[in-house]
């Protein structure tokens, strides 16, 4: 970690990353419930809006759309990821280089690590490589971090999430994505281990507005600095009133309350 190198995709220390790497994650399963979302153009048009910090992409799609939105958006180069129908241990091909993502108009780069898998090392030592080169061209570095693996019984304990942010502190990164660990106490925990590295949580499957709002809340009452988050953005119909309402609770430190008035106010005026 390097104080500042995660600047470009901060906002007063905090960060709002949309994630739309589920394409090749999860496969298009997870457009089904907006179709519009197919199209990469759809969800970096709602990668404009004020909360959004960085837009997460591949390779591919970030060749193809981000030159259109170099103005709006700011790039964060998911490097690595592997399809869903990839069944064995969990493990995360490299798709790109540092140098190229720089070249494409990246401000950093997320990379995927496995903490407990039986790829471990080598995930780690491929981190290293990516991490040391992002440093020559003053990326900022965002990990993924999320043990499983075979001798993984719990994924999401507290003691395993507070793991998986200080993997993402001891290995270098500036910002670790983990999931939430059930409580607002155990995700303190994770933060605590994470020393002065920023922990963003990760925003998982599609949940109700005031559910989603309540447990970022709560996540950043715990001291989190913000949020990576796709499906439980780009699956609703009406995304930007969710960022509305997200904004309020990562950068104005509002309630949930205050948070559903904002979300409410934007969709009541459609």
């Amino acid at each position: 970690m390097i104080p500042g190198a995660d600047d470009a995709i901060t906002r007063d220390g905090k960060a709002l990353i949309l994630a739309y790497d589920h394409g090749l994650e999860h496969g298009p399963v997870d457009f089904e419930p907006v179709p519009e979302t197919t199209d990469p153009s759809t969800v970096f048009d709602v990668g404009t809006h004020d909360a959004v910090t960085a837009v997460a992409v591949q390779k591919g799609v970030a060749e193809a759309y981000y030159p259109s939105y170099e103005d709006d958006v700011t790039l964060l180069a998911k490097l690595n990821g592997t399809s869903n129908l990839w069944m064995g241990e969990p493990d995360s091909a490299v798709n790109w280089s540092v140098d190229y993502a720089a070249e494409v108009g990246a401000d950093a780069i997320g990379f995927t690590l496995y903490g407990g898998s039986n790829h471990e090392v080598e995930m780690a030592e491929e981190f290293r490589k990516a991490q040391e080169k992002a440093r020559e061209h003053d990326m900022g570095v965002v990990m993924w971090s999320y043990p499983r693996g075979q001798g993984l019984k719990d994924d999401t304990s507290p003691d395993t999430i507070a793991y998986a942010s200080r993997l993402g502190l001891e290995l270098g990164a500036d910002i670790a994505k983990v999931k939430y660990p059930g409580s607002a106490d155990a995700m303190n925990w994770a933060v605590r281990s994470a020393g002065d590295m920023k922990v963003v949580m990760s925003g998982g499957s599609k949940t109700s507005d005031e559910a989603f709002l309540s447990t970022v809340r709560e996540a950043m009452d715990a001291g989190a600095n913000g949020l990576a988050v796709g499906r439980n953005v780009f699956q609703r119909e009406n995304p930007e009133a969710i960022l509305d309402g997200l904004e309020a609770v990562i950068f104005d430190d509002a309630s949930v309350e205050e948070a559903l008035g904002a979300t409410a106010g934007l969709e009541a005026s459609d």
